[in-house]
C-alpha cells in the first residue's frame, strides 16, 4: 500500500468518540456483579465525571473548532459539526445507561445491604421533623435566591454548580411578580447528607439528597409567594484556559487570570431535571444559547460523581475491594542507605503493587544526608501536604541547593500547582516554571552527592506523577539508578529546563520534543527492515492513549510486512486495527480494572535482543510535540525481563481485557469454556504479596 493511501480517513478512529468508548468501559464496571458493590457505585461516579471533564476540554475544543474553521477535519475525516452531532448521540446513550445503573442496579443492590437514599415521599414523619431542623439551621441562612427582574438579571451561573430555576406565582414584599427565580447552592454543602440514626428514627446508613432538602422546603425561600415548580439544572462550561505563550512576562499570573475565568467559560452542556416543564426548558436552553444535543435530562441528582461522598462514609469492608499492602524491596526499606543500595544496582519499581515509600525516602535521606549538595526535580501533580514536598522544603532549609520544576498548567491542579509553588519558594527553593509553550511532563529527580572526591548523580525516573496518593491506585514504573550516562543526561534536562539553553546531545534518554518522536519512528522502521530481512520483529507497547498520525502510520507500514504489533492502550486509541492488508497483525486491548493502568511501556524485539524503554509519554502529538517527557530505557536484564513478563501478562487477561474492533467499539474478553480466569492486576497484587 503506498503511503498517500495510509491518508485514507477511514483507517483512523475519532479521537472524541474513542474517549467515549473509554467512558463506556468504565461505566461497564459499574454493572460487573462480580466487583464489590460500593466499588461498583465508585465506577459509576468515576465515568460521570470523566464525562464532565470530556465536555469542558474535549467538547469544548470542537465548538470552539467548529466556529473558527468548520470545514476543518479531523484525522477520521469528519468536520467539527460532524463530530459535535455524533458525540451527542453517544453522550446521550452513555448519559441514559448512567443513570439505569444507577436506578434499576445500584439503588436497589445498595438497598439490599441496609443502604438507602430515603425519596422526599418516604420519609418517616420523625425523618422529615429532622430534616425541617436541617434545613432551617444549615440551609436556610445561606441559600439566596435571585428573582429574575430588570432589576436582578439572570445569574452567572458557576461551572457545574447546582442550581434550580424556581416557577412563582404570586408577589414580593415590593409588589414584584417575576414569575421565575435561580437559585444557586453553595459548593460548601454536603451534597448527600445522612440522617443521624438517633435523632431521625433511622438506619446506620440511610441518606437524603440535598436537592431533595432544597425541594422540600424551598417555600420557605419566598414568603407570601407560591412555588408551582422547582427544577434542579447545571452547566458545564469550557475549562481549557489560554495562556498567550508570546504575550506573557509572569506566567504565574496569567495562570491565576485565568482560574478566576474558568467558572465562567462558555456554556458547553446542560443537565436539567427529566421532569422541567418543556416551557421552562425552553428558557434555559435560550438562556445559554444551548441546541438539543447537549441539553441532558437527569433521571436523578444532575451531578452522579458526588455520590462518591458515601464511599468514605460507610464503613462496609466487605463492600470493598480487599485492602493489599505494598510491598518495599528490602534493600530500600527505610532504615537502610538508600544510596549505597543503588550504587550496586538499578532498582526498577512498579506501583501500586511496590510501595511509593522508597521514592520518599529518597528525598527524604537526601534532604538530612550531609554528602548531598543539590537535589532538582520536577513536579506536575503533587500536592502542598505531599512528603515529597516535605522532604524538599526540609532539604532547603538544610542549605541544600534545591530546584524544583513546577508545571502550572497541569489541567484542574493550577491553583494547587501555585500554591506549591509559593511553599517552596518561602523555603528558599528554586523555582521555575519550565519552558514556555511546552508542559513539563517528565518525572524525573536528580540528586547530586560528594562521594570522597567523587560528585555521583543519583537519578529517578518514572511514569508518574510524584504523589503518593495517586500512587496507590495508578500502576506506574519508576527506575532508581546511578549509571554515568543516565544522571549525565538527566542533568542535561535540568539544565535545558532552567537556563532555556540549547540542549547538549543525550546519551541514553529520548526527549519530546526533540528526539523521542524520531527515536520511536526509527526503532519502528527497524523492526520493518528485521522482519523484511527474515529476522525477529515485534513491537510490545503500553501507554494511555494513541493519536499521533505518523507513529499510527509507522505501525500500519510495520503490520503490512508481518510484524506482530500488541497495543495495550488504556483509553484514546485513533489506530484500526484487523483492516485487511493495513492492520490485521495489530492488536489493541484495553485493561480497566481495580487500578488505573498508567504505565508507558514501548518494547522492540530487535531481532531477539529486546530494547525495551518505559516513558512519560503517550503517543500522542501533544506528548511528542507540545510537552518535554523523557524517555529512558530499562537495560538492567532481571528488570527488562520483568517488564516483558508484565506485558505478556495484560495480553494473557482473559477477563478486564476489551479487544478494540475495527469498527472502534470494543468487546470484553471471557474465558473459553474451562478456561480459568486471568486477571493480570490480581496476578501482580499476588505475585508481591
Amino acid at each position: 500500500m503506498e503511503i498517500e493511501q495510509l491518508e485514507n480517513p477511514e483507517y483512523y478512529i475519532n479521537r472524541e468518540l474513542s474517549l467515549l468508548e473509554f467512558n463506556v468501559r468504565v461505566l461497564a464496571q459499574a454493572k460487573d456483579e462480580t466487583i464489590s458493590l460500593l466499588e461498583r457505585l465508585k465506577y459509576l461516579c468515576i465515568s460521570c465525571s470523566n464525562l464532565d471533564e470530556f465536555y469542558e476540554v474535549r467538547v469544548a475544543s470542537v465548538l470552539q473548532m467548529a466556529n473558527i474553521d468548520p470545514s476543518a477535519c479531523s484525522i477520521d475525516g469528519l468536520t467539527p459539526h460532524e463530530q459535535l452531532e455524533k458525540i451527542g448521540h453517544k453522550a446521550h446513550e452513555l448519559v441514559e445507561e448512567q443513570y439505569r445503573v444507577l436506578n434499576e442496579l445500584l439503588i436497589p443492590q445498595l438497598n439490599e445491604e441496609n443502604i438507602r437514599f430515603v425519596r422526599r415521599d418516604k420519609w418517616t414523619a420523625t425523618q422529615r421533623k429532622w430534616i425541617e431542623k436541617f434545613f432551617n439551621k444549615e440551609l436556610l441562612p445561606i441559600l439566596t435566591p435571585v428573582g429574575l427582574d430588570s432589576a436582578h438579571p439572570f445569574p452567572r451561573i458557576l461551572n457545574k454548580s447546582l442550581n434550580f430555576i424556581i416557577s412563582l406565582t404570586g408577589k414580593d414584599a415590593f409588589g414584584r411578580n417575576s414569575g421565575r427565580a435561580i437559585l444557586q447552592v453553595p459548593r460548601a454543602l454536603p451534597r448527600i447528607i445522612q440522617f443521624p440514626a438517633e435523632e431521625a428514627d433511622s438506619g446506620p446508613n440511610d441518606f437524603v439528597f440535598l436537592s431533595s432538602v432544597i425541594h422540600a422546603f424551598v417555600n420557605e425561600l419566598f414568603t407570601g409567594m407560591t412555588v408551582k415548580g422547582c427544577h434542579q439544572f447545571r452547566v458545564t462550561r469550557n475549562s481549557d484556559f489560554f495562556v498567550d505563550d508570546d504575550a506573557v512576562d509572569d506566567l504565574m499570573h496569567a495562570v491565576e487570570g485565568e482560574l478566576v475565568m474558568r467558572n465562567y467559560g462558555d456554556e458547553v452542556r446542560m443537565e436539567i431535571d427529566e421532569n422541567c416543564p418543556e416551557q421552562t426548558v425552553f428558557f434555559l436552553k435560550e438562556r445559554f444559547s444551548m441546541n438539543s444535543e447537549r441539553i441532558f435530562y437527569a433521571k436523578g441528582p444532575v451531578n452522579l460523581s458526588r455520590l462518591l461522598e458515601i464511599y468514605n462514609m460507610i464503613e462496609r469492608p466487605d463492600l470493598k475491594f480487599i485492602p493489599y499492602k505494598s510491598s518495599v524491596p528490602s534493600r530500600l526499606g527505610r532504615k537502610k542507605n538508600i544510596f549505597e543500595a543503588i550504587k550496586k544496582q538499578d532498582f526498577l519499581l512498579h506501583h501500586p503493587y511496590e510501595s511509593f515509600l522508597p521514592v520518599v525516602e529518597f528525598i527524604r535521606q537526601a534532604a538530612i544526608d550531609p554528602h548531598v549538595l543539590a537535589i532538582k526535580q520536577t513536579l506536575y501533580r503533587a500536592g502542598v501536604d505531599s512528603p515529597v514536598v516535605a522532604a524538599l522544603v526540609k532539604a532547603a532549609k538544610a542549605g541544600k541547593e534545591v530546584t524544583v520544576v513546577i508545571e502550572l498548567r497541569a489541567r484542574f491542579d493550577e491553583k494547587e500547582n501555585i500554591d506549591l509553588a509559593a511553599k517552596l519558594q518561602e523555603a528558599a527553593v528554586h523555582v521555575v516554571y519550565g519552558v514556555v509553550g511546552y508542559k513539563t511532563h517528565a518525572k524525573m529527580c536528580l540528586i547530586l552527592k560528594k562521594e570522597g572526591k567523587t560528585l555521583r548523580n543519583y537519578v529517578h525516573i518514572g511514569t508518574g506523577n510524584y504523589h503518593p496518593t495517586t500512587a496507590k491506585v495508578y500502576t506506574d514504573y519508576g527506575l532508581f539508578s546511578c549509571n554515568k550516562e543516565l544522571g549525565e543526561d538527566v542533568r542535561r534536562i535540568f539544565v535545558q529546563l532552567t537556563s532555556l539553553g540549547k540542549m547538549a546531545k543525550l546519551h541514553k534518554l529520548l526527549q519530546s520534543p526533540f528526539t523521542l518522536h524520531k527515536g520511536l519512528l526509527e526503532k519502528i522502521g527497524r523492526e520493518i527492515e528485521n522482519k523484511k530481512n527474515g529476522k525477529v520483529a515485534e513491537i510490545l507497547i503500553k501507554v494511555n492513549a494513541v493519536d499521533e498520525e505518523e507513529l499510527i502510520k509507522a505501525l500500519y507500514r510495520a503490520s503490512q510486512v508481518g510484524v506482530k504489533i500488541s497495543l495495550i492502550v488504556r483509553g484514546v486509541c485513533c489506530l484500526r486495527p484487523g483492516i485487511v492488508g493495513l492492520s490485521e497483525n495489530i492488536e489493541v486491548r484495553s485493561i480497566i480494572g481495580r487500578f488505573l493502568e498508567h504505565t508507558r511501556v514501548f518494547a522492540f524485539a530487535n531481532d531477539g535482543t529486546w530494547e525495551v524503554y518505559a516513558a512519560s509519554a503517550d503517543l500522542m502529538s501533544r506528548n511528542m510535540f507540545r510537552r518535554v517527557e523523557v524517555c529512558f530505557p530499562i537495560e538492567n536484564k532481571k528488570s527488562q525481563d520483568r517488564v516483558l513478563r508484565d506485558l505478556t501478562g495484560y495480553l494473557k487477561d482473559n477477563t478486564q481485557a476489551w479487544i478494540l474492533q475495527s469498527e472502534g467499539n470494543y468487546v470484553q474478553l471471557k474465558p473459553a469454556e474451562g478456561e480459568e480466569p486471568y486477571l493480570i492486576q490480581q496476578e501482580l497484587l499476588k505475585s508481591f504479596q
